[in-house]
């Protein structure tokens, strides 16, 4: 396994070259998720996090892959709170937001899956809403903390199988077997009853 070599704490303005277009293809990804008419858009997202970050003036970038888990996660943070918002508005929030959670939006690099298993959750063609993924991501990272970390580093991150790997210093083999234990959880959790 190849390691990146570390970077120290560099600003984001530094490491935000180094990742934009895969942090706008994946705010794509995101974004087509959303309801139709949606006025945020793929750059607005990946510029909003960044600023987020911008702000964190004492977090320590290790490197690349760090840095783009990091953003993205960012991402996510961000679509739950604009989703929440919107439920508000709503009075009872009836057209949640709704995103899928499958291998079509995670990286087309992304490994690690058996030829033919799919991820969706939610057992709806539609996906699941995103205050619901959030809360049962949530759950699960009481439940397993380290299942839920794969789950943003793979889903939400876009990271393969050995780049979460990386990430987390623990081997693929056990990236693997969380992400499949982490998915078949959320599916159920997300599942109508």
């Amino acid at each position: 396994m190849s390691r990146e070599p570390e970077t120290g704490n560099r600003e984001p303005a530094e490491l935000m070259p180094q990742v934009y277009d895969e942090l706008r293809r994946l705010a794509a990804n995101y974004l087509r998720h959303e309801r139709p008419g949606q006025t945020l858009q793929a750059t607005a997202l990946v510029h909003e996090a960044f600023l987020r970050l911008s702000k964190e003036k004492n977090q320590p970038w290790k490197n690349r892959t760090h840095f783009l888990a990091i953003a993205a996660l960012s991402m996510r943070q961000i679509l739950v709170q604009r989703a929440r918002a919107r439920h508000a508005e709503k009075r009872g929030g009836e057209h949640q937001e709704r995103i899928t959670l499958d291998e079509s939006v995670m990286s087309a690099s992304a490994q690690g899956a058996s030829a033919g298993q799919g991820h969706e959750i939610g057992g709806a063609a539609g996906g699941i809403d995103v205050l619901a993924l959030d809360a049962a991501l949530e759950k699960l990272a009481a439940l397993d903390a380290q299942q839920a970390k794969i789950v943003e580093l793979r889903y939400f991150g876009g990271l393969t199988v050995e780049e979460a790997a990386e990430a987390l210093d623990i081997s693929p083999a056990t990236v693997k077997r969380h992400w499949t234990v982490a998915l078949a959880w959320l599916k159920k959790e997300l599942s109508p009853a």
